[in-house]
């Protein structure tokens, strides 16, 4: 029997509301008290920190299996408890791709020694080729918890609708991106004056609209759930808002990337803010704050994708698109909330119980008998993102040199200090 007490708390659990002083014991990696607590076992003082749900990351790349050179689930997992981060729902782009139910076995046995959770997402077409549709039914049973088709949307209406009503047989969730791909294919940047200064092919926002205007109507046809994923844009969010309105299980992600920063960011060419989808305007990001603050928004996640210094050092047209971000989602989202731009309680729903609930886990709150995964925050500690000291194997991120509000100094997963800063 293994025993933990965290006292002199800040409790945050937006699953309840619950934000007051207190404490929280653990007994064999499950959360057994809450509140007014008598401390046992282990105990830890939190000097009045906030103590909350460990992050649930929903949409993390990395190179294992096929390229490991760019990041392995051990390295991702230091990046994620370094970041609060307990639990990753990684993404079908691997090589090979995750199509099938022995990969989705081998990824989630891979997982099981490292300090933090992981769950699957499959593909929705084999390859990944948004032709030939995979096994869904069998790869839900074998543990998968999301199904997409990855950075590349599905294109054709047809195989759209065949794949949510296949899926709203199994109950499961899918994902889509939102992108038109003959208005986007080759583009490098959003369209925009800035863009057209720079030179750079550039793909417009209603690019995303078209594309959630259309899988929102086959949500709507075929009675399924769909996942818009990596909004970027507000006529986007505007398209969600209404779908949201008619109670169609419709749900939208943002990358933290795009709550931070805009297609300024580019500047004189810096490929290292290459991004699918591209960085935007600056009233675009702030209608996306504003989402997460009205509730119109479900997910934020890193979008975790890691790419060798080679991928990325190059003319900006032939970079590779990506960051790696699972030290820096908690720590970017508090800097918007020590702006005055994120309400705490909302932000912290999106990294936590909301993709809980989507996907079904038994994690993202703070509850009596819940996974005692637990993040202890420090809302106000500045820090200064130094690329070169970053735990992924990969250290292609646009906020180098950027200034912070907030990090993580201690994770915990089933109820063990896995990180202490």
């Amino acid at each position: 029997m293994s025993l933990l007490s965290i006292v002199n708390a800040r409790l945050i659990d937006p699953a309840s509301g619950r934000d007051e002083e207190g404490g929280i014991v653990c007994e064999d990696g499950k959360i057994i008290e809450i509140g007014d607590i008598i401390p046992r076992g282990d105990i830890i003082d939190a000097g009045g920190l906030i103590l909350c749900p460990g992050l649930i990351d929903m949409r993390v790349r990395t190179g294992e299996p096929g390229r490991e050179n760019r990041e392995t689930l051990a390295t991702a997992a230091q990046a994620a408890i370094a970041g609060g981060v307990t639990s990753v729902v990684l993404t079908p782009q691997t090589d090979p791709v995750i199509d099938n139910v022995s990969l989705v076995d081998y990824l989630i046995r891979k997982g099981e020694d490292l300090p933090f959770d992981v769950y699957i997402s499959g593909a929705l077409t084999k390859g990944l080729d948004g032709v030939s549709l995979t096994e869904i039914g069998l790869m839900r049973e074998a543990g998968a918890v999301l199904f997409s088709n990855g950075s590349e949307p599905i294109g054709d209406a047809q195989i759209m609708r065949r794949l949510m009503s296949y899926a709203a047989n199994f109950n499961a969730l899918i994902a889509n991106r939102a992108v038109e791909p003959s208005l986007s294919a080759d583009t490098v940047a959003h369209e925009s004056n800035f863009s057209s200064r720079l030179g750079l092919t550039a793909s417009p926002a209603i690019s995303e609209r078209i594309m959630a205007e259309r899988d929102i109507a086959l949500a709507e046809l075929t009675g399924g759930s769909i996942l818009i994923d990596l909004i970027s844009s507000k006529a986007a969010l505007e398209s969600i808002i209404r779908a949201k309105s008619r109670d169609l299980d419709v749900y939208c992600s943002v990358s933290v990337n795009h709550l931070c920063l805009n297609e300024l960011d580019i500047g004189d060419y810096r490929s290292f803010a290459k991004l699918s989808p591209p960085l935007r305007e600056e009233s675009d990001r702030m209608a996306l704050l504003n989402g997460i603050n009205e509730g119109a928004i479900d997910v934020v996640v890193s979008d975790h994708d890691p790419r060798p210094a080679g991928e990325k050092r190059l003319p900006y047209a032939e970079a590779a698109s990506g960051a790696v971000g699972l030290e820096i989602l908690l720590s970017a989202g508090l800097t918007q909330v020590a702006d005055g731009h994120l309400d705490l309680m909302a932000f912290l729903s999106t990294v936590t119980c909301n993709p809980a609930d989507l996907l079904g886990l038994d994690c993202g709150r703070l509850a009596i008998g819940a996974p005692a995964n637990l993040a202890l925050i420090d809302p106000h500690k500045p820090w200064i993102c130094e690329s070169d000291k970053l735990r992924s194997r990969s250290k292609n991120t646009p906020f180098d040199g950027r200034r912070l509000t907030g990090r993580a100094v201690k994770t915990f997963y089933k109820g063990k200090e896995v990180f202490s800063l």
